[in-house]
């Protein structure tokens, strides 16, 4: 069972924006990697061209990047606090639950 899931909400633990909360926009479980709203961005440099209306198109870009998986720590939505992440097995199938305050994601 994955540890973090999409539209999840995650803090940085470690790195340059180490602190920072967001929500899960894509996870990449063969790479190990999340991709999380408004962290890990990155400049990108696209060549400015010319459209057929005349305005121009292109430049610096700020755009996220992937984050590897043991950067980031799911926030419980119950007490909302960073915590590490359990799985159990009920009725319905796995939930995963707090560690800490024992609340099912």
């Amino acid at each position: 069972m994955e540890r973090v899931k999409r539209n999840d909400t995650v803090k940085v633990i470690s790195g340059k924006d180490a602190g920072k909360e967001g929500r899960v926009v894509r996870v990449y479980p063969k790479a190990s990697r999340v991709m999380v709203e408004g962290v890990n961005l990155v400049t990108k440099h696209e060549r400015i061209r010319t459209t057929r209306r005349g305005a121009q198109e292109g430049g610096k870009q700020h755009v996220e990047a992937p984050l590897h998986l043991s950067n980031v720590m799911p926030v419980c939505p119950k007490c909302g606090v960073p915590t590490r992440v359990g799985a159990r097995k009920t009725d319905a199938g796995k939930v995963r639950y707090c560690k800490k305050c024992d609340a099912e994601f």
